[in-house]
């Protein structure tokens, strides 16, 4: 994979300054690159217990986005994914530490263990007070002699940070973080390792895989397990930390590994929430970046049993920018629709052909979905059979509620339900267009005039004309032909959307973005939806 980097060489030095830049003089850098790479707070005065961390880079924001007043005083970067040298680490000391003493915060890897450690060594026969915790919160791997360190570490920096703030002693400081660190379990999940800038990729997670408990470093995790989906993720992971919580409420902290989405992380809060560890958990911290491993397509939860002297370091105020704060969960609150938004449905009334003839209509276009889909990726987003088909699905699970027998009320009902289910642009056209076939219904006309009466309206509204590569080039053939039977229909609806793919330029639609190259050849999928619809219901 490319990176944007200059060289590898230079990528964290090059990062480092980038975060400077960016910090609008919060944050400073001691002198020494490239074998010194240390970020401190600017606005440090040595008055108070220092607090230092760090390792391997490739985990931003940790953890120079962490540095700020209520956090971490300095940062030591090694190189990516490997631990920083002593004397990196001793500079970092010595340039924070003053008779308050310093706290260094360590993940359990043994780099940074002995390269932390020996740095203390040498900082206190220089006569500085400097003790050390060593975070071990992963639980993946329980027969570990040595637990790895990862984003629980996080709740070490923030209630050690707020505490030294407010002016602890070195000793007090100490003491809460290792009654942090002793109450803190993590583990992550991924669905792709990551890549390390200037190497090969691994391919080690198959498709349709999940490995559950790797490292931040991208080491292999505790298992694969087969990938079904958010709710199934998070519910193994819950299971594995439930062994280790207490009986009390827990802060959880919800971390990006690097390559999730935003929306994936809501949906994963949103698992988490309902997981068989949810009622435990009565603060959230996330979903953010907070421990990433560079690009990995993954996530961690990790779990705090905090007192309420925790929470209200949690919730002290921080300069760190890369800190998201700790929320209080709460009930979702929903609030009524407006006046004039809430639907008046028409009365339901069976009917049992018409009903069989919109099931049909229904299952032929979730049939369709993945064809739809794939063919609007070559000239859209990919995502045309899914919106169709999910406007099927709704339509099918509101059967029971429709005006079957009244096909005026029917096709405004039909409007109205694709205009709550079905997302984009076409769903709001459909829903025009079945509302004014409803009005020309109402009027006397019949089926195949009153559905052209919407089809003129969809394109007064929508913009669109045959020869605009959209759903009308199909559309408008197909009810044209419609006086001379299903067949007929059917046969302009494929001529009509087989046209679509010599046509080089879209009037309309997403696919009027798109350049010629990626149109040729390919029908526009609105139009084959409505082919394979006419297709189907003459056959």
């Amino acid at each position: 994979m490319t990176h944007f980097m200059n060289s590898k060489e230079d990528i964290v030095t090059e990062a480092i300054d980038g975060a400077i830049t960016a910090s609008g003089g919060a944050l400073s850098r001691l002198d020494g690159y490239p074998h010194i790479r240390v970020v401190l707070r600017s606005d440090w005065d040595r008055s108070k217990v220092a607090l230092v961390s760090g390792g391997g880079s490739g985990h931003e924001p940790a953890h120079a986005g962490f540095v700020g007043r209520g956090m971490l005083t300095a940062a030591i970067c090694g190189d990516v994914f490997a631990s920083p040298s002593v004397d990196a680490v001793l500079a970092g000391i010595l340039a924070v530490t003053g008779p308050a003493g310093c706290l260094l915060i360590v993940k359990n890897y043994t780099g940074d263990r002995l390269n932390f450690g020996l740095a203390a060594e040498r900082a206190r026969a220089f006569g500085h007070k400097v003790s050390m915790v060593v975070v071990d919160d992963d639980i993946a791997l329980p027969d570990l002699p040595q637990a790895r360190g990862v984003a629980g570490t996080l709740f070490v920096h923030k209630i050690a940070g707020a505490l030294a703030e407010r002016g602890a002693d070195l000793e007090t400081v100490t003491a809460r973080a290792e009654r942090v660190i002793a109450g803190t379990s993590s583990i992550g999940m991924s669905l792709d390792t990551c890549t390390v800038p200037g190497s090969p990729k691994e391919h080690r997670i198959p498709a349709g895989m999940a490995e559950l408990g790797l490292g931040i470093h991208g080491e292999a995790g505790v298992e694969q397990i087969a990938y079904l989906g958010a709710r199934e993720a998070v519910a193994a992971m819950a299971e594995k930390l439930s062994r280790s919580m207490r009986d009390t409420p827990h802060v959880a902290l919800l971390n990006n590994l690097g390559g999730a989405s935003v929306l994936e992380m809501s949906v994963l809060a949103t698992e988490l929430v309902r997981s068989d560890i949810g009622g435990r958990i009565g603060q959230l911290i996330g979903p953010a970046s907070l421990m990433t491993s560079l690009d990995m397509r993954g996530f961690s939860v990790s779990v705090l049993a905090a007192e309420a002297d925790d929470l209200d370091l949690l919730a002290a105020p921080s300069a760190a920018r890369a800190w998201p704060g700790c929320v209080a969960l709460q009930p979702a609150v929903v609030v009524p629709l407006p006046n004039g938004l809430m639907p008046i449905k028409a009365m339901p009334s069976p009917h049992a052909a018409t009903r069989d003839f919109l099931v049909t209509c229904c299952n032929i276009m979730i049939a369709a979905e993945h064809d739809l889909n794939a063919l609007d990726a070559k000239s859209g987003d990919g995502d045309t059979g899914s919106t169709l088909a999910g406007a099927a699905r709704a339509l099918l699970g509101a059967m029971d509620q429709l005006p079957l027998a009244d096909h005026t009320q029917l096709y405004r009902a039909i409007g109205q339900e694709l205009s709550q289910t079905m997302g984009g642009s076409s769903g709001v056209l459909l829903a025009i267009f079945f509302a004014a076939a409803g009005d020309a219904s109402s009027s006397g006309l019949p089926m195949r005039e009153a559905l052209c009466a919407g089809l003129d309206r969809m394109q007064q509204i929508g913009g669109a004309t045959l020869g605009d590569r959209t759903m009308v080039d199909a559309l408008k053939p197909a009810l044209d032909a419609l006086d001379k039977g299903l067949a007929a229909a059917a046969v302009a609806a494929r001529t009509g959307a087989n046209h679509t793919a010599t046509l080089t330029k879209a009037g309309a639609g997403r696919a009027s973005y798109i350049n010629a190259e990626q149109l040729a050849g390919h029908v526009d999928p609105g139009a084959e939806a409505v082919a394979r619809l006419f297709e189907h219901l003459a056959a």
